[in-house]
């Protein structure tokens, strides 16, 4: 299905880039977890072990940095390369998200870009093509939703840390 492209004003872009990267890496990572943590299989998962993966988000200039550790996707700082960087236009990204435009489309249209590790990124790809997911629903990103994710992995971490 072809949409017409939308992309974020150039000034916008610029303001979005300057904003720093990890507290939105974190909020990427929550709607990530709801959307995909509990839908993947341990073989993926063991691969994912270790690799950092980055998002970036060409019109907004926006980068985020993520990692699978503990059985959930992690927020990680934008330093150094990642294993495997993705990278698209804001309204591809939302098209993927609601299955109205397949990944190998956009890849050979030249709107999608994936960077490094060869083997991780078709992992990923294949990986995503294979879970079942519904249309992609903004009312499970409402910040409540997202809140309560964020407030659930501090409470985790926080239980994990042990007196001295």
């Amino acid at each position: 299905m072809q949409a017409t492209p939308y992309a974020i004003p150039k000034p916008v872009g610029q303001l979005l880039g300057r904003l720093p990267a990890y507290p939105g890496s974190m909020l990427f990572v929550s709607g990530l977890n709801l959307a995909l943590a509990k839908q993947l299989q341990s073989d993926v998962t063991q691969m994912l072990l270790g690799k950092k993966l980055r998002l970036c988000v060409l019109d907004a200039q926006w980068a985020f940095d993520f990692e699978w550790k503990n059985d959930r996707f992690v927020a990680c700082q934008n330093k150094g390369d990642a294993d495997l960087t993705i990278s698209a236009s804001a309204h591809d990204f939302v098209l993927l998200a609601r299955r109205q435009e397949d990944p190998d489309t956009l890849f050979f249209n030249r709107r999608l870009a994936m960077e490094g590790d060869t083997e991780l990124g078709l992992l990923v790809k294949n990986t995503i093509d294979a879970i079942e997911l519904p249309v992609f629903n903004i009312a499970q990103f409402h910040p409540r939703h997202v809140l309560a994710q964020a407030r659930e992995h501090f409470r985790s971490r926080l239980g994990n840390l042990k007196p001295r």
